[in-house]
């Protein structure tokens, strides 16, 4: 498939993403939700690999239009693999990502040749959030977080306003530093990160809703393809996460990059690569196939 910039056309508008490498399909879905496409930061990661990255409904350059639902970011996805022409790829998610990925898994088996989730929102109860949260304001410290409390009230205020997006970055910014292992070594927060309250809290709603019941985990249970679960050793989600996500699968191994926080490409330079590596050798790897 050709290199490059492409726009997917979906409900609302289109999808901005990059096609970039060779080999086997991957799919990369950043975290979030409501921010724009990181995964460059780890592309050095999927060498071998035709990634297909993009920005996801919410944020520019895609479309800042709804539904912020989870199974219209599934539609979404498949939508990029639709453009060009994948039959079958392996999904790579993280954070928020990884949830992503096992929704669209659990409605396009045959789309998802294998799942590599790093330090992924888990499937079970809440999905590891509540006590992700809690280590994250523990790590930042109440006069941090007090200062985060003041910048939401600014930004609830005034949702889509300029003074609201400044706050809501300044926000994140504070916290950066918490997502990492050692915090005093985080690297600076990417400039051109853009995030969407709406979309973050609109999809975050309909996560919730996904995991009033069992659904989900039903049909994870039936999932046969291969699974790579990368937790972050250092991360603010509980190991327990990631052990409760791979016991989901009939075929998934479970690998903890020691001394990493929630970016763990950061802290453990090469364990996406090996993840990769590892799903590469269980089965083979799809190509590009034309849609039906």
């Amino acid at each position: 498939m050709p290199s490059g910039s492409f726009a997917v056309s979906v409900p609302g508008g289109q999808l901005a993403g990059v096609c970039a490498g060779s080999g086997p399909s991957l799919l990369v879905l950043h975290g979030g939700p409501g921010m724009s496409d990181y995964t460059g930061w780890f592309a050095g990661e999927l060498a071998g690999w035709t990634a297909l990255r993009y920005t996801q409904r919410g944020v520019v350059p895609s479309t800042t239009s709804g539904p912020f639902t989870v199974p219209q970011h599934v539609d979404d996805a498949i939508a990029v693999l639709d453009h060009h022409r994948v039959s079958s790829a392996v999904v790579l998610g993280h954070s928020w990502g990884g949830y992503l990925a096992m929704h669209l898994a659990a409605a396009g088996p045959d789309r998802v040749a294998g799942l590599v989730l790093v330090d992924s929102l888990g499937a079970v109860d809440d999905g590891g959030f509540a006590p992700f949260a809690a280590e994250l304001a523990a790590r930042a410290g109440p006069k941090v977080m007090a200062e985060v409390v003041a910048l939401d009230e600014v930004a609830g205020a005034t949702p889509g306003s300029p003074e609201a997006s400044a706050a809501e970055l300044r926000s994140l910014r504070l916290m950066w530093p918490a997502y990492f292992a050692d915090s005093a070594a985080a690297p600076p927060m990417p400039d051109d990160l853009r995030l969407s309250r709406e979309c973050y809290a609109g999809t975050f709603e309909s996560i919730g809703t996904a995991q009033a019941d069992d659904w989900l985990v039903r049909q994870l249970a039936g999932y046969q393809g291969p699974v790579e679960v990368l937790a972050g050793g250092a991360s603010p989600f509980p190991l327990t996460t990631a052990q409760s996500t791979a016991a989901l699968f009939a075929d998934a191994g479970l690998a903890v990059a020691a001394g990493a926080g929630h970016f763990p490409w950061h802290e453990c330079p090469g364990c996406v690569a090996a993840a990769l590596d590892r799903i590469a050798g269980r089965g083979e790897a799809p190509a590009a196939e034309p849609v039906p």
